[in-house]
């Protein structure tokens, strides 16, 4: 191929424009680069403009002395088909001597006057390619500065939305990122996180936020010199923005108290993150590996009785004395609010007169299932509940040696214990089993690993009656925990939180969630009910070979 020529220069002022290249790129802050190539771009449209369209034309630009090429790029054929790109080997050895078929030749063209439409568009170009190259450049910029404190001007408020100039780039708080009351006008400095940096059409979008709890976190660590260098940690962090937060520390170093240094002296510390934020509140727990010592610390300022942990519920339930019980759920559950998202865990608050009503309760409940269950008398009932037996899986399952070393009870009574809540469990399932298939459950679900006769009616109430019906299934729609969350609502009888901590409304969670299936056992049940799919998939192409 023959090198480019040297072309006729564009009238057009040399100077003037490396000039304006290197003031776009300096005002913008791109590469000079690319100021230069979108001009090259911009006279190429040009003069496609005055010569065709159709025409191969292409521009250079040199970046150091200005001087602007101009030429049509053509290919050497033995019969042309397209006139614009195409000439014959006679007439390309006219433009170039030597020229041989193949050979892709440059044909110079004559200056060009930029008129009103022409340079219109140019400038078109050009700004389009700058705007893209700004956006890429802001995009870099501030996608690796997600989780930083940034300061930047209030440039304006749109329908609630604060948008902020950042230098060199525009972030916007979102209504439900902004500290609720809190006024904010035009020209004020303010400081916010970098929540999220997205790349879209309109360019890179940079959403900020003064409600995340990581802002109060990266708060702390320009306030507390240990935070920063890592000697305290930060382990947890809650917030109702612009009313109260709380935060759970931990020391790596033995000798510095965590919640003292966060304080600091006077409370200057914890007093400069507090302005930032408003006003708003902040209780500086120390947090503990140990979930029940957390909690309790989490709960802080009222006092705890005890805390009982439900593993398989990923529920805590904490007893407090009568009079802390409004201080524990905090104003409209607040404070229990906060501790649950501190500790990860779902609360429940009850007072030392419910949480004995509850026992009691439970108490009645599972000694009548005894007595009914193992047909016996009230007294050997109560004896099993009081020494822990909760279910008849437990009395039939566990050692028969447990069983007899209750206070008057015999290995030959603790053996017919277990043969009674064996009965009791096989009428149990036999019981399940009629009511399952009267539902019209298949004997297919029944092959299924992990699932009883109880679970399989709990399909069946839930239209869950064939393989099909279970393979359709994801694994969280099948086993998913049941989850209650936090709602705002008062007692309709004494306007306060209910007794078990606000009220809670509840994810009702997976169809078989009340049974305590892993997701592995889940994925177990669902890839079973799936695998006839795969097998009738198999089955086709070896039914078609026979056919043919």
């Amino acid at each position: 191929m023959a090198t480019a020529p040297g072309g006729s220069a564009v009238s057009a002022n040399k100077a003037e424009l490396i000039a304006i290249a290197d003031a776009v790129a300096k005002e913008k802050l791109i590469d000079r680069a690319i100021v230069i190539e979108a001009m090259e771009d911009a006279i190429q449209r040009a003069a496609r403009a005055r010569y065709g369209a159709e025409n191969d034309i292409r521009a250079k630009l040199d970046p150091q002395s200005g001087d602007l090429r101009l030429w049509r790029v053509v290919e050497v054929v033995e019969a042309v088909d397209d006139y614009f790109k195409q000439v014959n080997l006679k007439e390309a050895q006219k433009l170039q001597a030597g020229a041989v078929v193949g050979d892709y030749i440059v044909d110079p063209l004559p200056p060009i006057e930029f008129g009103h439409i022409a340079a219109q568009a140019a400038k078109q170009v050009i700004f389009q390619k700058v705007r893209d190259a700004e956006r890429e450049r802001q995009f870099e910029e501030f996608k690796d500065r997600v989780g930083e404190i940034i300061t930047g001007v209030v440039k304006r408020v749109e329908f609630g939305h604060v948008v902020v100039d950042l230098g060199r780039a525009e972030g916007v708080i979102r209504r439900d990122a902004q500290i609720p009351r809190e006024v904010v006008r035009v020209n004020d400095r303010i400081r916010s996180l970098i929540l999220n940096v997205r790349r879209e059409n309109r360019g890179p979008q940079i959403f900020l936020s003064r409600a995340h709890p990581d802002f109060m976190k990266k708060l702390f660590a320009q306030e507390v010199p240990e935070i920063y260098d890592g000697i305290i940690e930060i382990k947890a962090a809650a917030r109702d923005p612009g009313s109260r937060a709380k935060i759970g520390v931990i020391s790596h170093d033995s000798s510095i108290d965590p919640v003292g240094a966060c304080v600091g002296m006077k409370g200057s510390r914890v007093q400069a993150v507090v302005q930032e934020m408003q006003g708003e509140k902040i209780d500086i727990i120390p947090w503990s590996p140990d979930t029940a010592t957390f909690v309790v610390n989490a709960l802080q300022p009222a006092s705890v009785s005890r805390v009982v942990i439900d593993e398989e519920e990923d529920r805590i339930e904490v007893v407090v004395p009568d009079d802390q019980l409004s201080l524990a759920i905090g104003r409209r559950g607040q404070n229990v609010r906060l501790a649950s998202q501190l500790t990860g865990k779902a609360i429940d608050i009850l007072t030392e007169a419910d949480a004995s009503e509850k026992r009691q309760k439970e108490f009645v409940e599972r000694s009548e299932m005894f007595q009914n269950e193992l047909d016996v008398d009230e007294t050997l009932a109560q004896l099993l509940v009081a020494e822990g037996f909760g279910a008849l899986e437990e009395v039939a399952y566990v050692e028969v040696d447990e069983i007899a070393s209750i206070e008057g009870f015999d290995d030959d009574l603790a053996a017919e214990l277990q043969n009674r809540a064996t009965e009791a469990l096989d009428r149990r399932e036999e019981a399940n089993r009629t009511l399952r298939r009267e539902l019209g459950v298949e004997d297919a679900l029944a092959a299924m690993p992990h699932l009883t006769e109880a679970m399989l009616v709990t399909l069946g109430k839930a239209g869950i009656k064939t393989l099909d019906d279970l393979a359709d299934l994801a694994t969280d729609e099948l086993v998913q925990k049941k989850r209650q969350e936090p709602r705002r609502r008062a007692d309709a009888e004494n306007k306060r939180p209910d007794s078990r901590g606000e009220g809670r409304t509840e994810d009702k969670g997976g169809v078989l969630a009340e049974y305590g299936l892993s997701e592995d056992q889940g994925n177990e049940i669902i890839m079973a009910a799936r695998a006839h799919w795969f097998e009738d998939e198999e089955a086709a192409p070896a039914a078609e070979g026979e056919d043919a």
